[in-house]
């Protein structure tokens, strides 16, 4: 079966994992929703669950030789990722995020904590500044329009507080250098906790798995013996015609998309920003990057999209295990060097 999650970054559709079409459902009835499937393929089951985290639908897929231990391992993963959520979900005020964001200094930092914000500014630097998760300051400026016309006198006093280099991070703190900054972990947040997942199904003895987050992908082992996992890049227009179908095994997908949600009625800000104009990139309209990680596919996504397609391509040229398509403005496809020893034949 395919995949059908329908949510705001569903730019990437998992082939072979049962999915969930909810098009208005209240948050705590969708927090009840779960979807189970096992199925005997030769000599093992192919477990399947999705359930409703991290603000979308979470679709696990294991196959084991025991039925009930991949059920086991799937709820243990699960369980990790609801734990995790509750460390970095920014609009729970009870989160170390939201405590950050709200007096400016984080004690007694939990150790995922820190290894996600250090992260953020690793890869702040990698990119030369595409990527910072300090841009929530620019966000709720326009979250705060309500659709309408956005300020430009708004957006860069908001610009001013966004500086990755005002964090100071050490093993036990967090707090910024300047009043008023906020960050913003969404763009790799969800990626470390899939990959934490991923890790709690491996430890468990599941070592062929696929974790779909809302477009978020790892993949690992195979789907079946000499068979890699296999991977359908969601068509921006939706209409099924499918940019490129990926083979997968050990790595990881993540899709960058301006096209879902919009802050202004004039629909030239979404919630992908640069930091560095505070506005909205239009030169791509999709940004697929894989990578030996959930989280730093996210990452590089986002820092694809925010640049200009040609300088987005020739950075992920430079990196060793990552690979990257890019959907432009006009329709046009621009792959990374090695894309195309991915793409099913």
């Amino acid at each position: 079966m395919n995949s059908k999650l329908f949510t705001r970054r569903a730019f990437i559709r998992a082939l072979g994992v049962v999915g969930l079409g909810v098009a208005v459902t209240p948050a705590p009835v969708m927090a009840a929703i779960r979807m189970t499937e096992a199925r005997k393929i030769g000599n093992a089951y192919k477990v399947s669950e999705n359930r409703f985290l991290l603000g979308t639908f979470v679709a696990i897929t294991a196959v084991h030789e025991s039925r009930q231990a991949a059920e086991n391992a799937i709820g243990l993963a699960f369980a990790e990722i609801e734990r995790l959520s509750a460390i970095f979900d920014r609009h729970d005020a009870s989160t170390p995020l939201a405590h950050l964001n709200a007096t400016g200094r984080l004690s007694d930092v939990e150790p995922e904590f820190f290894a996600v914000m250090r992260e953020a500014i690793d890869f702040n630097r990698l990119s030369s500044g595409a990527f910072d998760a300090t841009v929530l300051p620019v966000v709720q400026t326009l979250k705060s329009s309500g659709g309408m016309h956005i300020s430009e006198k708004e957006l860069r006093e908001a610009l001013e507080l966004v500086d990755s280099n005002a964090i100071r991070l050490s093993r036990y703190e967090v707090h910024f250098g300047k009043q008023g900054m906020g960050v913003t972990l969404d763009g790799i947040a969800k990626g470390f906790i899939v990959d934490r997942a991923s890790d709690v199904l491996a430890a468990s003895g599941v070592a062929n798995h696929l974790i779909n987050a809302g477009g978020d992908i790892r993949a690992r082992g195979e789907r079946s013996a000499g068979q890699p996992w296999t991977v359908a890049i969601e068509d921006p227009a939706k209409k099924g015609n499918y940019p490129a179908i990926l083979k997968l095994k050990d790595s990881a997908v993540a899709t960058s998309g301006g096209y879902e949600v919009f802050y202004d009625a004039e629909r030239k800000h979404h919630h992908i920003i640069d930091p560095k104009t505070a506005h909205s990139p239009t030169k791509s309209v999709s940004v697929s990057v894989t990578a030996q990680s959930v989280m730093a596919a996210d990452a590089l996504s986002t820092s694809v999209f925010v640049m200009t397609p040609k300088a987005g391509l020739n950075f992920i040229d430079t990196l060793p295990a990552s690979e990257c398509l890019i959907v432009g403005d006009t329709g046009g496809k621009l792959a990374s060097r090695h894309w195309n020893r991915l793409v099913q034949a």
